[in-house]
């Protein structure tokens, strides 16, 4: 049995490692291999699977072996011969074909997102995103403070369907929303284009983008626009009461900090924002899946 120093040592290699599981998910996702062993007969080797790919034979099989490490992929010994293919997580969620592939999410993440982390030193100390020094763009010229193109923009949406896809059913079932046959999705300029008209407005990661002051602005048009008995339905990350939890809240709130101007909220927080906005009955539910619900009346 290993000591508790031993145990914690253990513990800090597998956090200052972590940015290297990332990169293997990345790099096995950005050459093909998970769609290539989908759509293979039979399992394949490692000389095979660098064959079809272009790769180097050393490096494939490095990063096939570690996939195993990791569960994205199984191996059997086959005449001395190791024969990889994907396990059950990597068939649902990392080949293409899968209606529940989260490709485009992992893109953003691998191309966007990772690389501002790079920075969060320097996000930390100075309060704001860094796309100015991780892309030299400025973010007085991103779309919303978020994008640098159209075509980031682009895979950024469709990584929110992936996730959606998986995420969604538990949120919108939190609550009986049959009393709002008419749901409008809020998007596009919300702070200035007029809200169409609704019995229910859905905010889905929308509020945790933006400041306190932002939200209430946006928040106080929903609310003008709200008929009587009707209302918004927030989709965000809880954290816990104290703030300090769950811990993937917690990287999402200061994934906010790198990559946007806003934060991940505890229930008192959101219930405070919605009631300055003029709503009066806000209920919070957690879903156990990666976003949770508030719902909010007028």
């Amino acid at each position: 049995m290993s000591s508790p120093e031993e145990q914690a040592f253990r513990l800090l290699t597998e956090y200052s490692n972590g940015f290297m599981v990332s990169q293997v998910l990345f790099a096995a996702c950005e050459l093909g291999v998970f769609d290539l062993l989908a759509e293979a007969p039979e399992p394949l080797g490692a000389a095979a699977v660098a064959a079809r790919l272009g790769t180097s034979s050393h490096g494939t099989e490095l990063l096939l072996d570690t996939c195993v490490s990791l569960k994205l992929l199984q191996v059997e010994t086959k005449t001395g011969k190791a024969l990889y293919q994907n396990t059950e997580l990597s068939s649902t969620y990392l080949v293409r074909a899968s209606p529940k592939c989260q490709g485009n999410m992992l893109r953003y993440l691998a191309r966007t997102t990772y690389l501002c982390w790079g920075h969060l030193t320097q996000a930390v100390r100075d309060g704001r995103n860094q796309y100015l020094e991780a892309f030299g763009v400025p973010s007085d010229q991103l779309f919303s403070a978020i994008y640098r193109s159209e075509d980031e923009r682009l895979l950024f949406m469709r990584g929110l369907q992936d996730v959606w896809s998986v995420s969604g059913r538990p949120v919108l079932g939190a609550f009986d929303l049959s009393p709002f046959p008419l749901i409008c999705d809020v998007g596009g300029d919300f702070f200035k284009d007029p809200l169409p008209e609704a019995d229910l407005y859905l905010l889905a990661r929308v509020l945790h983008d933006w400041t306190d002051e932002r939200c209430s602005r946006l928040l106080a048009r929903i609310h003008r626009a709200c008929k009587p008995g009707g209302g918004v339905l927030v989709v965000e990350s809880l954290l816990a009461a104290d703030g300090r939890g769950p811990l993937t809240a917690q990287l999402y709130s200061l994934n906010m900090l790198v990559q946007t101007e806003g934060r991940e909220r505890t229930p008192a927080q959101y219930r405070a924002l919605l009631a300055a906005a003029g709503f009066r009955h806000v209920q919070c539910r957690r879903t156990g899946g990666l976003y949770d619900a508030i719902l909010a009346t007028r």
